[in-house]
C-alpha cells in the first residue's frame, strides 16, 4: 500500500518520465472493480484529460497527485501505478489507462481498494485529500518537535496505543500501518503501548524515529515490501515486516513477533520494544 515514502518516490518518477507530455487517450473503468473509486463518472475522464500537458506532481498524505493542465489525477494508497514505455505491452486488466504523445502510458490497477480520481482543479471536496494538503508532512521543517508534541497532547490521545496514535484519525496523513512498524522499532516502543505511559524522552525518541525513518525510506526509494512506478521493489530493507517475521532481531537476536491488532498486523521485537 502507498504510504509517504512510496508516494513521494512514485510522484518523482512520474514527473521525470512524463513532465511536458501531452495526454492523447484515456480509458477509465475498463475492468470493473467494486472498490475502485472514481470522481463522478469515469466516462468523463477522457474529456478532462486529452490534450492536457503534465505540469508537475506531488505526494500529499501518501497519495500521488499529477497535474495535467487544469485537471488533476489523484491516486490513492491501494492503486498500483505503472509506467509503460513506447511499445511496451499494457496490462490486460486495469481501472485507468492514460496514453501520451510519445507512445508511453500510465496504468492504474486496484487489487483490494483504491481511488483513481480525475477532477478539475479545486473541485474535489474529499476530507482525506484536504487534510493531507493542509497538514505538514513529517519530511518538512514545519513538522517540528513543538508540532509533534501538540499532536501527543490532543484530547483522548493518552488512552490510545502508539499504533493508533500514529496511524488513525489522519493525525499524520500518509503514515500508515506499514511504515509505523520500523518507526516504533527504531524508537524502542511497543505498538500496543499506551501513549499516556510515554515519558518525555520516549516522545522525543518517537519524534526522531518518525523523521529519520521516513527520510531513509524515501531516500532509498520506498520499502522493499512495496513496488515503484517501474514495478521494482523499494531499496529500503524493512526491519519489521512480513519479510522479517520469524527471523532474529538484528539487535538482540530475539525472534520477531507478528500479531493481529486493530484490524491489521503488527511486527515487533519483544525485548527491544517493551510494552509498559
Amino acid at each position: 500500500m502507498l504510504e509517504i515514502p512510496e508516494a513521494l518516490t512514485i510522484a518523482r518518477q512520474v514527473e521525470a518520465a512524463l513532465l511536458g507530455r501531452s495526454v492523447t487517450r484515456v480509458v477509465a473503468g475498463h475492468s470493473p472493480h467494486k472498490f475502485a473509486w472514481y470522481y463522478e463518472e469515469p466516462s468523463a475522464y477522457s474529456e478532462m484529460l486529452v490534450g492536457r500537458v503534465i505540469a508537475k506532481t506531488a505526494a500529499p498524505g501518501g497519495k500521488v497527485e499529477v497535474i495535467a493542465g487544469d485537471a488533476v489525477m489523484l491516486f490513492g494508497d491501494g492503486v498500483n501505478l505503472r509506467y509503460h514505455s513506447r511499445g511496451e505491452q499494457h496490462p490486460v486488466k486495469h481501472q485507468l489507462l492514460v496514453e501520451f504523445d510519445d507512445g508511453s502510458a500510465l496504468s492504474g490497477s486496484v487489487q483490494m481498494y483504491g481511488g483513481l480520481w480525475c477532477f478539475p482543479k479545486g473541485s474535489f471536496n474529499n476530507y482525506y485529500y484536504q487534510v493531507a494538503r493542509e497538514k505538514p508532512t513529517p519530511l518538512s521543517p514545519d513538522f517540528a518537535p513543538e508540532y509533534f508534541r501538540g499532536l501527543t497532547a490532543m484530547p483522548g490521545v493518552a488512552k490510545l496505543s502508539t499504533k493508533a496514535f500514529l496511524a488513525t484519525e489522519q493525525r499524520i496523513p500518509g503514515l500508515g500501518n506499514g511504515v509505523l512498524q520500523d518507526i516504533l522499532y527504531n524508537a524502542g516502543i511497543h505498538p500496543k503501548r499506551k501513549m499516556g505511559t510515554l515519558t518525555d524522552a520516549d516522545i522525543e525518541n518517537l519524534y526522531a524515529a518518525v523523521k529519520t525513518t521516513l527520510a531513509e525510506m524515501t531516500e532509498l526509494g520506498g520499502r522493499d515490501t512495496e513496488k515503484d512506478l517501474l514495478g521494482n521493489p523499494g531499496g529500503y530493507h524493512t526491519k519489521m515486516s512480513s519479510k522479517t517475521h520469524g527471523q532474529p532481531c538484528s539487535r538482540c537476536g530475539s525472534i520477531i513477533v507478528k500479531e493481529s491488532y486493530m484490524g491489521g498486523a503488527v511486527y515487533y521485537c519483544g525485548l527491544c520494544q517493551v510494552q509498559a
